[in-house]
């Protein structure tokens, strides 16, 4: 995407007790990723404050489903998501908690001499299923 921001983030399908430290790890590489663009620079990029990571629906689990979710949207001067709507997906039980991660996610505000650049948004969401070892 020309000028915007595109992010991947993969959710990954973990033992409960685990599940607290990989939501931190996608959300420190999806930070990571995005680089150190200067809020509000020339080329739109905004630095995430807060990202949120999808919950991995439940009947999606129980039935071994996988699949992406490209989720577009535009960022205010104050750091708040709006329009956000989906734009491809390989599973619609997926839409749902990415949509609701990318309400839930904040950027940096702009200072107040710079203008929004009004460029849309994208991310991509992974849902993915990992083998959990079982201890005998």
């Amino acid at each position: 995407m020309i000028g915007g921001i595109r992010t991947t983030l993969s959710v990954v399908s973990m033992r409960a007790s685990r599940l607290p430290a990989m939501l931190l790890v996608a959300c420190i590489a999806a930070a990571t990723e995005l680089g150190a663009a200067d809020p509000g620079d020339e080329t739109g990029e905004r630095k995430p404050s807060h990202t949120m990571v999808p919950v991995y629906p439940e009947r999606a689990r129980r039935e071994r489903l996988e699949g992406d979710v490209q989720v577009c949207f535009n960022i205010d001067r104050t750091g708040k998501t709006h329009r956000v709507r989906v734009r491809k997906s390989s599973h619609r039980i997926f839409e749902k908690p990415a949509v609701l991660a990318v309400r839930s996610s904040r950027f940096e505000a702009l200072p107040d001499a710079k203008v929004p650049a009004g460029i849309k948004t994208c991310r991509t969401f992974r849902f993915r299923l990992s083998p959990v070892a079982v201890e005998s």
